[in-house]
C-alpha cells in the first residue's frame, strides 16, 4: 500500500491537478479539451514521473520537469501578449495620429501633431476620430489574441451567470475602489482633456447640450469598456488562468494599468481590472467585468462634470458625491460578505507550482517583448507627468 501511494505521489499531471471546481462543468470540459490539444503551443501540459529520466543528445539522461515545461509555455504566452500590447501602444501613440493626419490631408476637417498629441478640427470629426481610434486600439490586439490562442468561445468569453450575488459584490467592491483611488486625482488625464476640449469656447452652450459630445460620451462609457474588458478579461485572462486565477488577475491587471500610459490612472485601473477579474470568476460571466468598467467610466465622467462647475462650492459637491459612492460601496460589500460567509465554494482556482508566485510574475514580466512594452509605457507615463 505504501509503495502504491508513493508511486501515485511521484506522478504529475498538471491538467488533472488544476482546480476545476470554480466554474460549471461545460466550461471545465471545454477548457480541459483545449489544454489537451496536441497542437496547442499555449497550453501548459505535462504528465510524467518525478523519478523517470529521458535521454537527450549532448545532455545524456535528464529528468523532464514540470518546471521547465511551465517556463517554456509562459515564455510563449507572454511573447504573444507582448506583441498584442505592442500593437495597442503603436496604434495608440503612432498609427492613430498618422490616420488623423492622412484624413486631414484628404480634406477632412481634422488634424493633429506628434509633438502635442492634441486633435484640431470640427467637433463631429474629432468625436468620430476619438471613437474610431479608441475602438481599434483594443480591437486589433483582441483579434490577434483570438486567432493566436484559439480558445473555445465558452472559455474565451465567460457568459453563464452563476451567482447574481457575486455580481452585486463586485460592483460594491468597485465603488470602494472608485472613491479611494479618486482622492489624490479625481479624474484621469484623458477624461479631463476631452471634457475640456468640448467645453472650450462654448460659454453660452453647456457641454452636455452638444450632440457630438453626447454621442462620443455614450460610446466612451458603454462601448469602450466592453471592448477593453474583452481584451483583458477575455482570451488573455483565459490563457493565463491555467497557472492559477491569482496569477491571471495579477498579470491582466498589470497589463491594463501599463496600457493607460498615465501615472495618475495606473493604480485605479490596476485595482478596477482586478475587481473585474475576480467578479467575473465569482459570478461566472464577463458581463460583471463589463458592468464594473462601465460604472468606472460613468464615475470618471460624473467627476469631470462636477469639476466643470464654476462655483466655490464645487469641492463640496465633489466630496459629497465621492463620499456617497464610498458609503454605498461599503454597505453593499458588507452585505455581500455577510451573505457569502455560509458559502464554502471557492471563487478562485488554486494552482500549485514548483515556481513561486513571485518568480512566475517576475519571469513573465521579463519576457521580451512584454518587458520592452512595459518599459515604454512607464517611460512615456513619467514623461507625460513631468513635462
Amino acid at each position: 500500500m505504501n509503495d502504491e501511494n508513493s508511486a501515485s505521489n511521484d506522478v504529475i499531471n498538471v491538467i488533472d491537478q488544476f482546480d476545476y471546481s470554480t466554474q460549471d462543468e461545460q466550461y471545465n470540459e471545454k477548457y480541459r479539451s483545449w489544454r489537451m490539444r496536441k497542437t496547442n503551443r499555449y497550453a501548459f501540459t505535462f504528465e510524467g514521473n518525478r523519478k523517470e529520466s529521458i535521454y537527450i543528445d549532448s545532455r545524456g539522461f535528464v529528468k523532464k520537469t514540470a518546471k521547465e515545461t511551465e517556463n517554456d509555455v509562459l515564455s510563449r504566452i507572454f511573447y504573444t501578449i507582448g506583441i498584442g500590447m505592442l500593437m495597442f501602444v503603436v496604434f495608440d501613440d503612432l498609427l492613430s495620429k498618422i490616420i488623423i493626419i492622412l484624413l486631414g490631408k484628404a480634406g477632412v476637417n481634422i488634424n493633429t501633431s506628434f509633438s502635442s498629441g492634441s486633435i484640431y478640427g470640427g467637433r463631429w470629426e474629432i468625436a468620430i476620430a476619438l471613437m474610431m481610434t479608441g475602438f481599434l486600439r483594443a480591437a486589433v490586439p483582441l483579434t490577434y489574441f483570438h486567432f493566436k490562442f484559439r480558445l473555445p468561445p465558452r472559455n474565451e468569453i465567460m457568459w453563464k451567470l452563476r451567482s447574481p450575488g457575486a455580481l452585486f459584490g463586485a460592483v460594491s467592491m468597485a465603488f470602494i475602489v472608485f472613491a479611494a483611488t479618486s482622492i489624490p486625482d479625481a479624474y484621469s488625464t484623458d477624461t479631463k482633456e476631452i471634457f475640456s476640449f468640448f467645453a472650450a469656447g462654448q460659454a453660452d452652450i453647456s457641454v452636455l447640450d452638444q450632440t457630438e459630445f453626447l454621442v462620443y460620451l455614450v460610446f466612451d462609457v458603454l462601448v469602450i469598456p466592453v471592448i477593453t474588458q474583452m481584451l483583458f478579461c477575455g482570451a488573455m485572462f483565459a490563457v493565463l488562468r491555467q497557472f492559477g486565477d491569482n496569477f491571471a488577475i495579477m498579470m491582466t491587471s498589470l497589463s491594463a494599468a501599463l496600457m493607460t500610459q498615465d501615472i495618475h490612472s495606473m493604480p485605479a485601473v490596476f485595482l478596477v481590472t482586478a475587481v473585474c477579474g475576480y467578479g467575473m470568476l465569482a459570478s461566472g460571466t464577463i458581463f460583471t467585468a463589463f458592468a464594473v468598467n462601465i460604472l468606472y467610466k460613468m464615475f470618471l465622467t460624473a467627476i469631470a462634470i462636477i469639476e466643470s462647475i464654476e462655483s466655490a462650492s464645487m469641492p463640496i459637491y465633489r466630496n459629497i458625491f465621492m463620499s456617497a459612492v464610498l458609503i454605498v460601496g461599503g454597505i453593499g460589500f458588507f452585505l455581500y460578505i455577510r451573505s457569502s460567509i455560509k458559502k464554502s465554494k471557492p471563487h478562485l482556482a488554486v494552482y500549485t507550482s514548483e515556481i513561486s508566485f513571485g518568480r512566475r510574475v517576475l519571469g513573465s514580466a521579463k519576457t521580451f517583448p512584454y518587458s520592452a512594452v512595459a518599459i515604454i509605457c512607464l517611460v512615456y507615463a513619467i514623461m507625460k507627468a513631468v513635462l
